[in-house]
Formats: C-alpha cells, structure tokens, sequence
C-alpha cells in the first residue's frame, strides 16, 4: 500500500458568479442564433452556482486563437502548480528535494517543458526527480494519476512520490463558434490545480500520519470501455480544442461504471453499501445521477461531489482532488472506514481507487 500524507487544492483569484459568465459569453457570440434562452438553460441546469476562471472576464474576448490562449495557459497553469505543489509538501511536512517522482495531469493546454519542469528548480525539486506528464486523459486523469502515484510507490515502498493536476477549461471555451456540446462545457467547466504527495509503505511519513487524515491506497482499477471512443474528447482544430460531449455519455456511465465498481469493490470483499467515503468526479449533474443509480446509493453519498460542482464546477482531472480536500479537511469521521474514487474520461474510460483510513 502507499500513503496519502498531503492534499492541497487552489483556485485562480477570479471568481464569478453563473450570471455573469453567461453574460460575458453572449457579448462573445456563444448563443449564435439560438438565443439567450437556450443558453440560460444549460447553465441553470449545471447546478454550477459560481466559478473561478484563470482570467478577468473582460480579457476572454481578447484570445484571438490558440497561441494566445496557450500562451494564458502556461503562464497561470506554472503560478497555480506551483502554490498547489508547495501547499502539499508543506501539509507533508516534507521538502521538494525528498520527492522521487512527480506526474503531472491536464488536457487543457500544452506546455513544452512541461509544467513540472517548470517548476524544478523554483520549488527545489531534485534535478534526478522522475517525471511523467500525462496528456489525453481528460476528467479521468485525477484518478488515473493517483493510481500510477501508488504503482511507483509498490516498487519504491520507502519513496515519495507527487501527482500534480492543473486544469485551466475557460481557455478552451470558443464562444464564437456555438454548438450544443460547446454551451453545456461553457455551463459546467471551471479552472484550478491540486496537488498529493504520497509515500510509501516503508517512509516514515506512513507511520506518523494521523489516524483519519492519511488514507492507504489499497488498489486501483483501470477500464476502457469498447465502442465508445467518440463519446468524449477533443477536436483539435486551427483554432485549438474543440469539445466532444456524446448525448450517451450518462447512458454508457450508468451501464458500465456502476458494474465495474461492484466487481472492483468484490474483489476485496466489500460492497458499495460499506463504503464511507465517495469522491466521485462531478462531470455533470447527469453524470452524477448515473453513477449514484448505477450503484442504487443514497443520495447523500455523493453530497461532497454535488457540493464541488456547485462551488468551483467541473474542473476536470483536478476536480476528484478538490473533493479529497474537501473531505479530509471536514468533519466526517473517517477512520477506519473504506472510501473509494471513481473518474470517468475519454476513451470511454474509468478508474477507480480503493482508499482506506
């Protein structure tokens, strides 16, 4: 097993409420001839209350292409990995030149170096660290990441190891160019990063954590689902990434994911009933409906995923990290209890995590 032993999560400075974003993306054009009705509808029934965006509105008009918004995007994607890595290490108590491996998540824009690289030398990361960016895994990524984290960790079982998420979706917003597909990612996607630093069985750090607050990853689980490869991604055009949102995607999630999960949840002698803590990726309030109905939970089960997409919206594969936070930092009593992460990403893909505290 491997050790959770630091989780923080950060927010762009920008924050505005649902109303106002709609505003600003009908000036943009993002309406087209549909009207403003149709896209009030997809924004009411996000449930999405605010969001937080890595630009002032105003300045969103201004991106004239994808240089320019690639350009925004490296910039405020190294300031907010960089408070995201350092906020963990410190929650840690660990130093940057004790981590051994850093993976580093997102899809919503390129960095060459990437990211992590970035952030080496400002942050005092070994010049030997390992680093493995991962690019393509979209909202599944969060999962996916910490499942390759605690891989690394099995073979290094006194290692330190990071995964590092930064999702900045409001750049890949193109209001100019309206579809339906386009209007429900404009309702639902936000911006942030999250940062886990994780050790192995053997580090010290796995011994000292407090009951409750470090959980144990147990095992992970990874799915592609066959026939299902244009549900969900990127059309990468002149002009940058345009979203895929196939209309089955709640269909596919309620047919697959919840079976997947039962099996995974079989295999180590646990039903979903036993399970005390959920941190299911908020891709959408349909989405959630599948994976509550797939699993026949109750609905307070997944009220911390819910609670996310409300605040900050779906912020793809940073999202399932913000939701760790939210529940190591709350008042559920968590120790001793199994808890369980569960993502869904292009492909069609899920993962899922086994979590223990």
């Amino acid at each position: 097993m491997s050790r959770i032993v630091g989780v923080h999560a950060v927010l762009p400075p920008h924050r505005y409420e649902q109303r106002d974003i709609a505003d600003a993306l009908v000036a943009m054009g993002a309406a087209g001839g549909q009207g403003r009705g149709v896209l009030d509808r997809f924004h009411a029934a996000s449930t999405v209350k605010c969001r937080y965006l890595a630009l002032p509105l105003e300045q969103y008009a201004a991106l004239d292409g994808f240089g320019a918004a690639n350009a925004a995007y490296v910039d405020a994607a190294t300031r907010l990995s960089e408070e995201a890595l350092r906020g963990a290490l410190a929650r840690a108590d660990l130093a940057a030149d004790d981590v051994e491996l850093v993976v580093s998540t997102s899809v919503t824009g390129l960095a060459v170096p990437s990211v992590e690289a970035r952030l080496a030398a400002r942050c005092g990361l070994s010049p030997h660290v390992r680093r493995v960016p991962i690019f393509g895994l979209g909202c599944v990524a969060g999962a996916a990441g910490l499942a390759r984290v605690h891989d690394y960790l099995e073979g290094h079982p006194a290692g330190v190891a990071v995964l590092l998420c930064v999702e900045l979706c409001s750049l890949t917003v193109r209001p100019g160019e309206p579809s339906a597909a386009g209007m429900v990612a404009s309702a639902l996607f936000g911006d942030g990063a999250a940062a886990v630093v994780a050790v192995g069985r053997d580090h010290p750090a796995a011994r000292t954590a407090p009951p409750g607050q470090g959980p144990w990853t147990v095992a992970t689980r990874s799915r592609l689902y066959p026939d299902t490869e244009g549900l969900l991604g990127w059309e990468t055009t002149d002009r940058g990434f345009r979203i895929v949102l196939g209309p089955d995607l709640p269909d596919t999630v309620l047919r697959h994911v919840g079976p997947e999960a039962r099996d995974f949840l079989a295999g180590h002698d646990l039903k979903p009933v036993d399970v005390g803590g959920w941190i299911c990726h908020p891709g959408g309030p349909k989405m959630l409906e599948a994976v509550r109905a797939g699993l026949d939970l109750p609905a307070r089960a997944l009220e911390p995923s819910w609670r996310s997409l409300a605040k900050v919206g779906n912020l793809s594969s940073a999202s399932v990290l913000h939701i760790l936070r939210d529940i190591l930092d709350g008042p559920l009593p968590l120790a001793g209890m199994p808890g369980l992460m569960v993502s869904m990403g292009p492909g069609f893909s899920s993962e899922l995590v086994l979590l223990t505290w």
